[in-house]
C-alpha cells in the first residue's frame, strides 16, 4: 500500500521511523481493514505479483501430468503430484487476484497489463 514511503534512519543509518503520505496513513489507520488488501508490498511488488505466472518447469510438468491423466496413465503417486501442483497454482491465482485488487483499491490499475 505504500505508495509514497520515506525511512526515517540514526545515525549509524538504521531504520527508526516512517514517513507516509497521507492516503496511505489513512487507509492503514481506519478501522475497518479489508483483509484482502496485501498492504506490506509496494506497488512495483504488486503489480509484479499479479503478472506473475507458472515457471516453465512447472508448467512442462502440469502438461505432462494433466495429458497422462487424461489416458489414465498416472501412478497413485503421479496423481498426487498433480494434486499438490493444482493446489500450487490455486495459491498463485488467490494471490494474482489479490494483488490485482489492492492495486485496483489504491488506484493503480495502469500498472497491470491488459
Amino acid at each position: 500500500m505504500a505508495q509514497n514511503v520515506q525511512y526515517i534512519t540514526n545515525e549509524a543509518g538504521d531504520r527508526v521511523g516512517v514517513v507516509l503520505d497521507i492516503g496511505t496513513y489513512q487507509q492503514l489507520t481506519a478501522g475497518d481493514h479489508d483483509p484482502e488488501l496485501l498492504i506490506n508490498l509496494s506497488v512495483e511488488e504488486l503489480a509484479a505479483l499479479a503478472e506473475s505466472s507458472l515457471s516453465p518447469a512447472s508448467q512442462a510438468e502440469l502438461d505432462d501430468l494433466l495429458a497422462r491423466n487424461a489416458a489414465s496413465q498416472l501412478l497413485e503417486e503421479e496423481l498426487a503430484q498433480l494434486d499438490q501442483l493444482l493446489q500450487h497454482i490455486d495459491h498463485l491465482n488467490i494471490l494474482k487476484a489479490r494483488s490485482r485488487y489492492t492495486l485496483h483499491q489504491l488506484g493503480r490499475t495502469e500498472l497491470l497489463a491488459s
